[in-house]
């Protein structure tokens, strides 16, 4: 049952995303078949397809926060059948022996898991993403998607939705807490739905005035200009937890400082390093800085069913397959609210 597959693939760092076809793998009897629906686009497709983190493997074939409807479940498969709605995430497989898999945190996993696309499958394969037209994953890493969700706009969940919901919910946000949020994009947008669902008092700390009407419609109960000293220095010590979505190396001096005594702010959007780091904000404050990486499956899946009990999904905006270089370009300029989803169906067309 080896499939052909359409795909849009980079080819290198520095080469446009192209048409490319290629073959999935043969389903085993655990595996389930999905025929994908919407891929989201996240920021991480575009540092990987241009190699700016180090060490992409090519072709490469972006995409994992993925939507489809299931068309085949191997023998063994007993939570999914076909014509299921169903999802994949950052992850499709890891070595579920270690301390970290075992405690379902496969996405820490100590021999290194298994990412969705530019990775080494256990066969040595390149593993291929959702910017295609099916996929075939094992079913203890595919997801179930609530009913009432709409599918386009749920699919960012998978990636936006995890990387934001596993900090909040490592550090116990609960009503009442004061949560700042640091950047209003794919993942400041989510993170601000998720601790107002909360019931925390949501705080968007951000450089542009412009974006507060969207904080507020978001579920924000306050906007802080960062570049305002006076407003900053007046919520000095003020958030019990910080969110920073922040992509590309900053300042995190100004933020930790925002931060009540024993107050963390986790990292979730940054992954090169940061100069000038002040110890002695933390020293004094007993702040803590933080980092966290989207989520284990069992999380994933939680996360999914919390969004589902409160109708949360993305802000998005659909592209067909064909668009997705211009998308590259505009999210680069953050000109995108919040963000970029693929309708897989303009690649069946073709």
């Amino acid at each position: 049952m080896t499939m052909k597959v359409s795909s849009y693939a980079a080819q290198s760092a520095n080469t446009a995303l192209e048409p490319f076809n290629f073959e999935r793998r043969d389903p085993g009897a655990e595996d389930v078949v999905i025929d994908i629906l919407y891929c989201g686009v996240c920021h991480s497709d575009v540092h990987q397809a241009r190699n700016e983190w180090g060490g992409s493997l090519y072709p490469m074939v972006p995409g994992h926060e993925i939507i489809g409807k299931v068309t085949h479940v191997g023998a063994g498969v007993k939570k999914f059948k076909v014509g299921d709605y169903a999802g994949v995430g950052c992850l499709v497989d890891s070595c579920k022996k270690c301390g970290s898999c075992v405690d379902g945190l496969e996405q820490y996993c100590e021999n290194g898991f298994i990412a969705t696309y530019n990775s080494k499958d256990k066969n040595g394969a390149l593993t291929q993403g959702g910017y295609s037209t099916a996929i075939v994953v094992q079913e203890s890493f595919v997801l179930k998607i609530p009913n009432n969700l709409d599918l386009k706009a749920a699919a960012p969940l998978l990636c936006a939705g995890i990387t934001t919901y596993s900090p909040l919910r490592h550090w116990k946000i609960k009503k009442g807490d004061k949560v700042g949020v640091v950047g209003l994009g794919g993942l400041g947008h989510m993170a601000v739905k998720f601790a107002n669902a909360m019931g925390a008092h949501v705080t968007i700390i951000t450089t542009s005035p412009n974006k507060s009407n969207d904080a507020k419609k978001l579920g924000a109960h306050e906007v802080l200009i960062s570049k305002d000293k006076t407003a900053m220095e007046k919520h000095a010590s003020h958030f019990d937890f910080i969110i920073n979505t922040i992509p590309n190396p900053h300042d995190i001096n100004p933020y930790v400082a925002l931060l009540k005594r024993d107050g963390t702010m986790t990292m979730v959007g940054c992954l090169n390093p940061i100069d000038n780091v002040q110890l002695a904000s933390m020293i004094l404050g007993r702040r803590s800085v933080a980092g966290s990486v989207i989520g284990g499956i069992a999380e994933t899946q939680e996360m999914l069913d919390f969004c589902g009990k409160h109708n949360i999904t993305s802000d998005v905006e659909v592209i067909n397959m064909q668009e997705i270089n211009k998308a590259y370009d505009r999210m680069l300029k953050s000109d995108v609210k919040y963000r970029f989803v693929i309708d897989l169906a303009s690649l069946k067309e073709k």
